[in-house]
């Protein structure tokens, strides 16, 4: 008995020392081999819990091992990170993405976008470049030839699989997926015309938002303030959605209004999700224009009770009091019917009208020019060689300089570059871009394509090249809107829930590897609205699928990007 007494102690003491460990003895070592470990960063692993020092392991494209730090010391490595004193994060994913260019044409890398730490782009916004035909080529032939060429490519009921797989064929640095446009389903069935779908032009839509589910996509978006999308009715807009529900598709909207009748545009976004059986999701949440920024808590107060209620409703923002879209959305909407803008501006009778309404300064539709008025309308993407003297310049001072009326500097200006100019739009107050940062249903998205600016030339929305870091840095660290691990949860993991993506957003064994590893005293955007082409600081180093595309915070040129696809994706 004195024996087994004297054992039993003796085995005790043994295992208490192999589980607590003196505080100067060294971990276990972790005999396995990585690719890659990154040591001794924080850890914030996408959930929203609190942050923890810890080492990542990277095996091939997936997350080996997530270790309390010192743990994967002593593992194999072919590359080793020390990531003391930085935040190891999963990649952040872009929600609402427009670089569909770059990765079919332009050379892939989305440099200003995967400096931000972005390692996955959805795209969608009315627009894709699937499904097509003749009207939908005919439509994207009117703003880029090539663009309707390589559309010729994804016609038929694989098209939007074959757009898809043309991306990635392509070589892109970061991952790509996509909603459907509904304004493209739309173009597919009916063109640019006005009025109601027909019950054969309605079947034709749901057939095509049937196969393009079956193909990935997350679900049909909706651009309601531009032709032809706005001459969709809301029963419209429902019957076409209900095609995508078996699929588990998301309808998410760039709303009717986001002014005069925001309120009401958010009914309509709810109404659709109701009556169709959807999530719901709204793009860009803002209340735009100085009289409707009271809006905002109310629009906030909508989403909350209807999730309250049981549906599922969201929303996505940008970190700017500016937005940007293309100056032509400074015209009625139904002077673009049929694509004939530009025949309409050369007609006296219809320029009258189209001017006359212009100048209403509470119409039907969101008049983006009186709302901003001219003086917080910054015109960008002049090609005339003659106009490139006014890129950046505001409405208002172009008018001044030329002695006319703000309207006929737009209709002059409209003529003169062929409906493709764009503009910066100053609409949103700083309280509210806070305010709706707050809400826990909140996510963030860039409205925006990607650039490289070693070769980028016409101005654009500074959000291209600092959304992230600008949250991040602005938001997060300064002003202490919203703790780290929240803003980099909205970033990653509620977007991937979000749109079903179950093997990325989170730091977790056998995730994909996308992960970025930042210094939180740095991350900072630096691009403004005069000087957009500024890459943003802090960002050390990104990886995609387990490679590095950031390295020492600059771009490898690696493309890995993989597609990523929706819940209703058939093999």
């Amino acid at each position: 008995m004195t024996f087994l007494r004297s054992s039993a102690i003796l085995l005790t003491g043994l295992a208490a020392c192999t589980s607590n460990p003196s505080p100067g003895s060294s971990p276990s070592p972790d005999s396995d081999t990585y690719d890659i470990v990154i040591s001794n960063g924080k850890v914030v692993d996408g959930t929203g819990s609190a942050w923890f020092h810890g080492d990542v392991g990277i095996r091939g494209d997936r997350v080996g091992r997530i270790a309390p730090a010192g743990l994967l010391a002593n593992a194999r490595a072919a590359r080793r990170i020390d990531a003391r004193g930085m935040i190891v994060a999963p990649g952040f994913i872009d929600i609402q993405s427009h670089s569909r260019d770059s990765f079919l044409t332009g050379d892939g890398r989305v440099v200003s976008k995967v400096t931000q730490g972005i390692t996955t782009e959805i795209m969608g916004e009315g627009w894709s470049n699937a499904p097509a035909n003749e009207q939908t080529a005919a439509a994207a032939g009117s703003v880029d030839p090539e663009s309707a060429r390589l559309d010729a490519s994804f016609r038929g009921p694989n098209g939007f699989d074959a757009w898809l797989r043309a991306m990635q064929q392509h070589g892109v640095s970061a991952n790509v997926g996509s909603f459907v446009g509904h304004t493209t389903v739309r173009m597919y069935a009916k063109g640019m015309s006005q009025g109601a779908a027909t019950p054969a032009e309605l079947d034709t839509m749901r057939t095509v938002l049937r196969d393009a589910m079956r193909a990935g996509a997350f679900g049909l978006a909706s651009a309601l303030i531009y032709p032809p999308g706005n001459f969709a009715s809301t029963d419209e807009i429902v019957e076409v959605s209900k095609a995508m529900a078996p699929y588990g598709g998301v309808y998410i909207t760039h709303m009717r209004s986001e002014a005069d009748q925001y309120l009401e545009a958010i009914d309509e976004a709810i109404a659709i999700g109701q009556r169709a059986g959807v999530p719901v999701e709204i793009y860009h949440l803002k209340a735009a224009g100085k009289r409707n920024w009271g809006k905002a808590a109310s629009a906030v107060a909508k989403i909350d009770s209807a999730r309250a209620a049981g549906q599922d409703v969201s929303a996505d923002m940008y970190a700017y009091v500016a937005g940007g879209t293309g100056l032509a959305a400074c015209f009625p909407p139904w002077a673009s019917a049929d694509g004939k803008l530009l025949e309409n501006l050369k007609d006296p009778a219809m320029l009258s009208k189209i001017r006359a309404e212009v100048l209403v300064d509470r119409a039907s539709w969101e008049n983006l020019c009186q709302l901003a008025t001219p003086e917080g309308v910054m015109v960008v993407g002049f090609t005339d060689a003659a106009n490139k003297g006014l890129e950046g310049k505001r409405l208002s001072e172009i008018a001044t300089a030329r002695g006319k009326e703000w309207v006929d500097v737009l209709i002059d200006l409209t003529m003169e570059e062929q409906a493709r100019l764009g503009m910066l739009i100053f609409m949103m107050s700083e309280e509210n871009v806070a305010m709706q940062m707050r809400q826990p249903w909140m996510k963030f998205g860039t409205d925006a394509g990607g650039f490289d600016p070693d070769s980028a030339k016409e101005l654009t929305h500074p959000r291209a090249y600092g959304n992230f870091p600008r949250i991040l840095g602005k938001y997060v660290r300064d002003e202490k809107v919203m703790p780290l691990e929240e803003a980099i949860r909205k970033m990653s993991s509620a977007v991937a829930t979000r749109l079903s993506i179950h093997d990325r957003g989170v730091l977790k064994s056998g995730m994909y590897a996308d992960i970025v590893v930042f210094d939180p005293a740095t991350i900072a955007d630096r691009a403004t609205y005069e000087k957009p082409h500024q890459l943003s600081t802090g960002m050390r180093y990104v990886f995609v699928n387990g490679v590095a595309v950031v390295s020492d915070s600059r771009h490898t040129g690696a493309k890995p990007g993989r597609v990523v696809r929706g819940p209703g994706w058939k093999r």
